[in-house]
């Protein structure tokens, strides 16, 4: 083994290490169900609405805070307003009815589980935000509010101290196992790598000593696939913002659906944009051999960087939908952030899932050619079993696992985070581990078909 082999696998080697003492020592953020409870008085009346933000406090997006009534109080008693939210939603808008009245805010008390904060006076007694409200005074029943006729509104921000460091406790068992797991999945992929490392290696390598002439060949694909029409390339970006437009229209005006905080045009945007790339790219993937098949049958080429080429081809549109979706997000006030970095992240997620997906059914096909229009039915369902125009949290939780196990989830998320959510992908360690052990497998398992079968595609074709 020469010099220079024995340093690149030893600076693998501590690299690998270094993770696995990280994932070792990784920490995930706690979050939970948290009970917000709202006693007070009132002189009159009156009806108390709870809602909650992930935004800034000036934003006009909330969403209503719990599944329990409004509450309604009589005179002079005390009442309950209960909030049932997760703990990363960090402002509660408290609405005090419509008309001049006074109430009383007798405490606020964040309850998960055993673990029990509640708010102090101070922070009540200061809101971020005040809308209506003509006083707040300190008394020895509480906090004193003169509302003014209108739409009185109170802001708080809600940190979760006390309760995050109860859900360190509470989770701390099922987060070792968590890291323990991670850390020997980790280990193990590096040693099968190691051991198979010609198998696993050998068409990356293939790939990356014919990178100029895949970018050269996708730009060529790019340009052929809209030639002889007057627009040209302009379609390949008129039909995915038609598509968003239709569904734009129908779910956000014809249906009004509420997808949360944010406006639904900024939810499936960046929802879609990942799906636009995995849709185009393993409908023309799969058919990259039957397309190029005058080349497959010449001895001198190397075949293997035909998926490759249709993959560079549909990235190029996905950078304009990807810039599309970060402008969108800006103008609704989710300005850049260093969430951004994320963006190459899962783009190698997604197109390793992909290319693992394309090796296969690209060489399948030929042989069983149906196999286009059962990929295209699946595509159709796909879409709807992802929520990219409907949020995760209308479906009952003992189900949603259904819709998680699919990868494109993972990589769906993971833009949404990006580009608006402010998470890293280290917080979902579990659906990180699951994601990369299901798309590792399944390019094992592509490329394995591919090379099994690639004697006889000149000769079926």
């Amino acid at each position: 083994m020469s010099r220079k082999k024995k340093l690149a696998l030893a600076a693998l080697a501590v690299l690998a290490v270094a993770i696995v003492i990280g994932l070792l020592n990784w920490r995930s953020t706690p979050s939970g169900d948290v009970d917000v409870r709202l006693f007070f008085r009132t002189s009159q009346p009156e009806t108390v609405e709870l809602y909650w933000s992930t935004l800034d406090k000036y934003s006009a997006d909330w969403s209503a805070a719990t599944p329990y009534p409004n509450t309604d109080a009589q005179i002079g008693e005390l009442a309950e307003a209960r909030a049932h939210i997760r703990t990363d939603k960090t402002f509660l808008r408290v609405d005090l009815g419509s008309r001049k009245t006074v109430w009383t805010i007798t405490g606020v008390v964040l309850e998960c589980g055993d673990a029990r904060e509640e708010l102090p006076d101070e922070v009540l007694l200061h809101p971020l935000r005040i809308q209506d409200v003509e006083s707040l005074t300190r008394t020895e029943e509480g906090i004193e509010i003169l509302t003014k006729d209108g739409d009185p509104q109170l802001v708080y921000q809600l940190t979760y101290e006390g309760i995050k460091a109860a859900l360190y406790k509470a989770n701390e068992a099922s987060d070792v196992r968590m890291r323990l797991f991670a850390a020997a999945v980790f280990a193990a992929a590096c040693a099968v790598i190691v051991l198979l490392r010609k198998k696993i290696l050998a068409m990356p390598l293939e790939i990356l000593r014919n990178r100029g002439l895949v970018l050269k060949l996708a730009k060529n694909d790019f340009k052929t696939k809209y030639a002889g029409s007057y627009l040209g390339i302009v379609w390949a970006f008129v039909q995915p913002v038609v598509t968003v437009l239709v569904y734009w229209l129908v779910f956000s005006i014809g249906f009004r659906s509420s997808y949360g905080p944010m406006p639904f045009v900024m939810y499936l945007v960046c929802g879609i944009v990942p799906w636009f790339f995995i849709q185009d790219f393993l409908n023309s993937g799969t058919n990259a051999l039957i397309e190029y098949s005058y080349l497959v049958k010449k001895v001198v080429f190397n075949i293997s960087i035909l998926p490759m080429v249709k993959a560079v081809s549909a990235w190029f549109v996905h950078v304009f939908f990807v810039v599309l979706a970060i402008v969108i997000a800006a103008i609704y006030g989710y300005y850049p952030t260093i969430y951004l970095v994320q963006i190459p992240y899962y783009f190698l997620c997604m197109f390793v899932f992909g290319l693992g997906l394309v090796y296969g059914t690209c060489a399948i096909v030929i042989f069983f050619r149906d196999l286009s229009q059962i990929i295209g039915i699946f595509l159709q369902i796909g879409i709807w079993t992802i929520p990219i125009m409907w949020n995760i949290e209308i479906a009952p939780e003992n189900i949603r696992w259904i819709f998680k196990i699919n990868p494109m989830y993972y990589v769906v998320n993971g833009y949404r985070d990006a580009i608006y959510g402010k998470a890293w992908f280290t917080e979902h360690l579990g659906m990180t581990v699951y994601f990369w052990v299901f798309a590792l497998a399944l390019f094992f398992i592509g490329t394995a078909i591919f090379r099994r079968l690639r004697v006889h595609f000149a000769d079926v074709l």
